[in-house]
């Protein structure tokens, strides 16, 4: 259990980091989403490179969990670049919901990769979710979705992806700072092309909106790297909808952002889902424990 409450607030503090982080993409104005990926992961990997040297953590890690660190970076990388395009394109608060269908894609992953079998209801959870996505998604009149909250639903898979393997890694004994700061920099590596292609000059605001972030970034990737090594996906996952709640009082407060009844409905089913999965575990834990 405390474990598990120390996973909990470091999920809150996730949440917040990201739900700022998606507010500063915005903020940053129209600049080419390549280059805000770049600089998001550069300054991020510069206050993990410091926190990694405050703590002393080694350059040399477990080789078996090295595998899962390079998982992490690939799919999450990819999820990122889905992420921040959806992010210019949506509601921030729509973008934030659907990059948080990720504990269901975790769920899924899970069964592959840790061999962890779900329960019947997870899968329905993971089922109802989907349809709360639909929603967001907002198929047309001739059966077509908005391509950008399509991107957005990709970038949630990329990370649940990727946050399964952040569990693998921590587990064969990777520290978690080297995973932040190996996720940096090999993200930095992956938009460097785009952004050399693209670069657009930046006024003094969009420079302080790239640093913080960054700032933010760094905030939301250690809690949930912490949150994750700590306690599994299902115990802890239904907090990490407190993004949407922070991303849609930022989103109205700083960028008169007011999400649609559709994006509501699927906020509710989604969360729904999540919260009814998290009070289910939890009895049929306290049941195996009696």
């Amino acid at each position: 259990m405390k474990n598990k409450n120390k996973a909990i607030i470091y999920v809150l503090c996730s949440a917040l980091g990201f739900a700022f982080m998606n507010l500063f993409v915005k903020l940053a104005g129209d600049l080419p989403f390549m280059q805000k990926c770049f600089f998001r992961n550069f300054v991020a990997m510069f206050f993990a490179f410091g926190i990694m040297l405050k703590q002393r953590v080694p350059f040399k890690q477990s080789k078996e969990g090295m595998k899962h660190v390079w998982l992490r970076s690939i799919f999450g990388g990819l999820g990122m670049l889905c992420n921040f395009y959806a992010i210019d394109r949506l509601v921030i608060a729509d973008a934030s919901m659907l990059n948080k269908l990720s504990p269901f894609f975790a769920i899924i992953f899970s069964v592959f990769l840790i061999k962890e079998k779900p329960k019947f209801y997870q899968l329905l959870c993971v089922i109802v979710a989907f349809v709360g996505a639909v929603f967001i998604l907002k198929p047309g009149m001739e059966g077509l979705i908005s391509f950008p909250a399509f991107v957005g639903m990709l970038g949630g898979a990329g990370a649940g992806f990727a946050y399964t393997n952040v569990r693998l890694a921590t587990a064969k004994g990777v520290d978690k700072p080297f995973i932040v700061v190996f996720f940096s920099a090999f993200t930095c590596l992956l938009c460097l092309p785009g952004l050399i292609i693209t670069f657009v000059p930046m006024s003094g605001f969009q420079w302080f909106c790239m640093i913080m972030t960054g700032a933010s970034a760094t905030v939301g990737q250690m809690g949930i790297t912490t949150a994750y090594s700590l306690a599994k996906a299902s115990e802890i996952s239904v907090y990490d909808y407190s993004m949407i709640i922070f991303a849609a009082i930022l989103g109205m407060l700083f960028l008169k952002e007011v999400p649609d009844v559709f994006s509501v409905v699927g906020y509710v089913i989604i969360i729904g889902a999540g919260v009814v999965m998290f009070l289910l575990n939890n009895r049929k834990e306290k049941q195996q424990v009696t």
